[in-house]
């Protein structure tokens, strides 16, 4: 995050004596992104952070990537990957990989139980909540989220998932950390008037969390010879032991209808950025006003986006755009970079003269080829890069 913020408990000065009320010091930790040359935030422990009792490997599951090959769209029904129950199932160990490349990783989730303690040492991590409500635990404090927020999470923050009934999360995992794109910013870091929310929509952690325990596990992903892996850690301490923090580094929680959708005459591509990671940008389409020239075409053009492949996530509402095709909600589409895609046959005529459109999505452009997850190899429908055939 790009603006300084301070909870609990820290000293005046940086580096400095910072004691208990029995005289104890507490143990200072810089976090940091870039080898301390970007933002950070230091962290006060009641215990040091870097011990571990005990260790083993953690089984991740299935990250196994297969090219999509032969190239074609793809549409990706993820409700039924948990149709059938979703007990027991927590919202880090029991993600399904959807689709991955070099730099992001897509999954999803559907969770009642309470996740392990984990921490992401590949990148940020960006999760989105399409349904139900949850309570993000985190070692900078806690975040209470529901339907349409998003749970930015950056690199190697100790957080776990506490859902309240049943929660679905599609989850953005990066191999990099994820901001507020550049376009967005002054060069101090603070969101211009241009962009289409601000500082006020963001929501910080509550407070300090402090939780007493010992022998606590806490699971690591991180990259190894084979790809992703990954690591169990028992700590002599609970890792929720900071009585205080500051600085510039944080999780943090953004409702998308909190969204200011820009809109035009004419279609104006593109408006719909929310954050950004090294190799790909996510984006939200939300309710919103149309085009208004008097000869507008509301639904997109035809388009190729020769460097990228586009994913859509589709949350709630009408898609215009794609009707006849069987996309609902809960749905992913997955039109790869060299192939021209656009509205379904008839989208266009239907949509002219709509002054609105009711529909919310999170897409996903990257700039290096998709790959295929077992998630997406089980779901695939077969039949969607036929849907644009007229009279088939």
């Amino acid at each position: 995050m790009p603006y300084y913020h301070s909870a609990g408990l820290v000293p005046p000065k940086r580096h400095t004596q910072h004691r208990d009320g029995q005289g104890k010091l507490y143990y200072e930790e810089l976090m940091g992104e870039e080898g301390f040359s970007s933002d950070s935030s230091l962290l006060y422990h009641r215990f040091v952070p870097s011990a571990v009792r005990e260790f083993r490997t953690w089984d991740v599951g299935d990250q196994s990537l297969v090219p999509n090959h032969p190239l074609v769209p793809r549409h990706l029904a993820t409700h039924k990957l948990f149709a059938a129950d979703a007990s027991g199932v927590d919202a880090v160990t029991g993600r399904r990989l959807l689709l991955g490349n070099e730099d992001v990783r897509l999954a999803y989730v559907v969770a009642d139980s309470v996740s392990p303690y984990y921490r992401n040492a590949i990148g940020d991590e960006c999760l989105y909540v399409e349904e139900g409500r949850a309570t993000v635990e985190t070692v900078f404090g806690d975040l209470a989220v529901g339907d349409g927020d998003y749970v930015l999470v950056p690199r190697a923050t100790t957080y776990r998932i506490v859902p309240d009934g049943t929660v679905r999360i599609y989850a953005i995992e990066a191999n990099s950390h994820i901001t507020p794109p550049k376009r967005y910013l002054s060069e101090r870091g603070q969101l211009l008037e241009h962009a289409p929310y601000c500082e006020r929509d963001f929501r910080l952690p509550a407070g300090p969390r402090t939780a007493e325990g010992e022998n606590v596990e806490v699971c690591i992903k991180h990259r190894g010879r084979t790809g992703v892996v990954g690591t169990v850690h028992t700590l002599p301490h609970h890792p929720f032991d900071v009585v205080g923090w500051d600085g510039c580094l944080y999780p943090f929680a953004f409702n998308i209808r909190d969204f200011e959708p820009i809109t035009g005459r004419i279609h104006q591509p593109p408006v719909h950025q929310v954050f950004a990671g090294h190799n790909f940008v996510i984006c939200n389409f939300v309710p919103r006003k149309v085009d208004y020239h008097p000869q507008a075409i509301p639904v997109p053009y035809y388009h190729s986006n020769v460097d990228s492949d586009e994913v859509m996530f589709y949350c709630a509402g009408d898609y215009e755009a794609r009707k006849g095709t069987g996309i609902g909600r809960g749905s992913i589409s997955l039109h790869p970079g060299g192939h021209p895609h656009g509205p379904q046959p008839g989208a266009i005529e239907q949509a002219i003269g709509a002054e609105s459109f009711d529909e919310l999505a999170v897409m996903v452009d990257t700039f290096r080829p998709l790959m295929l997850g077992e998630a997406a190899r089980e779901t695939d429908d077969g039949g969607y890069v036929y849907s644009w055939e007229l009279n088939r």
